[in-house]
């Protein structure tokens, strides 16, 4: 049965935590009352010394790439193989996107593919941690300090994964971004959190998410010290560019009701992809193969990934599965994205340098050229057989309903 109310997720203490900021009467909007304090619980819970609250976890990776030096001229190295607003943001910043191929059997960014990849222009590189996994940070970590590049985390589908050496996603690099979007681990229902353990980055990231405002330090977001001051006509209020990317106090108060259950939530995830996986084993299926977790890697299963292999060995159309997967009692199973270099806009801005169909101004055309001669071969085979089976039951035994609808989909095509 199909799940209706998905508010399940938000039964803990959201509720009581917004009732206090309604009934401050968004008092603390300018002094960041609910926001800090879901930074500060936030910072604790993955052990870094900053953390901020925004408003998407696009803007997040703005704001890091921005913060960390990276402009037009520029060169970003991304995975093919993830979610258009990591290129997005690369343009944001004005500079170019460059795209890398992944591994096949992890389907996360190859260390070998941006070596290759690097040229004078390079600035930064965005491992994309995706699924739930943590990319193969020691050797990302080799090239950017071997090629002095700075390193933007983005851990949007890994909340609390772990490497072999058992260190959190987001925490490796120079800055880790989070998003806050109603499908991840926890959810303000669209949010984002940097973090960092660099004072002057979380000065610098912080400044450009809040429009630039001098009061703003490293460790708060607050805006006015002083009424007296900050209301006086001789008062100079900005000293950085910035956009307006803070997250409000309402969804803050939802972060701050998420977080407290996010044990909870991650304990549900891993028991839905392991449980997947388990059936897989045990049904002997050599057509449907997961991602592969490295030995001593923490995998949070954001959702269950794995290559459907069905039509090379049975004969198998991937529609046909998933249906039969939704009739035998299943939840859904998702495609993955187009890679980011054949997305309409990316291509059209890269032919034409423009952001529209039909308008003739080239407001893009710095960006023209960027995907010609892309060569990612491992993500071109894999993304047209890409199936992700959601990990978001509400419970044991709703998980126990899915892994039987696994397990008789299976049974049902051998």
């Amino acid at each position: 049965m199909a799940l209706l109310n998905k508010g399940w997720r938000y039964s803990g203490n959201e509720l009581n935590y917004v009732k206090e900021v309604l009934d401050s009467g968004f008092a603390a909007a300018t002094s960041g009352s609910m926001n800090k304090r879901f930074e500060e619980a936030f910072a604790q819970k993955v052990g870094v010394r900053y953390a901020m609250t925004l408003n998407s976890g696009t803007s997040t990776l703005h704001s890091a790439l921005a913060a960390c030096g990276v402009g037009p001229g520029d060169e970003v190295i991304i995975p093919a193989l993830t979610v258009v607003m990591c290129g997005y943001a690369v343009l944001y910043a004005g500079a170019t996107p460059v795209f890398a191929d992944v591994d096949a059997k992890t389907f996360l960014i190859d260390p070998a593919d941006i070596e290759r990849k690097i040229t004078s222009r390079t600035k930064a590189i965005m491992p994309v941690h995706l699924y739930g996994q943590v990319c193969d940070m020691d050797a990302i970590m080799q090239i950017a300090q071997k090629h002095n590049l700075k390193i933007v985390e983005d851990c949007a589908e890994s909340f609390m994964a772990t490497d072999a050496q058992g260190r959190l996603c987001g925490t490796i690099g120079d800055a880790g971004s989070f998003s806050l979007e109603n499908s991840k681990h926890i959810s303000t229902g669209d949010g984002g959190v940097l973090i960092t353990n660099d004072e002057s980055l979380a000065e610098r990231m912080r400044k450009f998410a809040g429009m630039g405002f001098k009061n703003i330090q490293a460790g708060s977001g607050q805006v006015r010290r002083s009424k007296d001051v900050f209301q006086n006509p001789s008062y100079l209020r900005h000293d950085t560019f910035g956009f307006n990317y803070r997250m409000t106090e309402v969804a803050a108060a939802v972060g701050m009701g998420q977080l407290e259950r996010a044990d909870m939530f991650v304990s549900l995830r891993r028991r839905a992809g392991l449980g997947f996986l388990q059936v897989i084993q045990e049904t002997g299926c050599d057509w449907l193969v997961p991602q592969y977790t490295p030995s001593g890697y923490v995998n949070t299963y954001w959702t269950f990934a794995l290559q459907f292999e069905g039509k090379e060995k049975r004969g198998i159309e991937w529609a046909d599965f998933r249906k039969k997967y939704l009739e035998l009692g299943g939840d859904g199973i998702y495609s993955a994205w187009a890679l980011v270099y054949n997305e309409p806009i990316i291509q059209m801005l890269g032919k034409e340098g423009k952001f529209f169909p039909g308008l003739d101004t080239k407001q893009g055309g710095q960006f023209m050229g960027m995907c010609d001669n892309v060569q990612c071969p491992n993500a071109e085979s894999l993304q047209p057989k890409m199936m992700h089976l959601p990990t978001n039951q509400f419970s044991e035994e709703e998980i126990l309903i899915k892994m039987e609808a696994l397990r008789k989909t299976i049974q049902f095509f051998s």
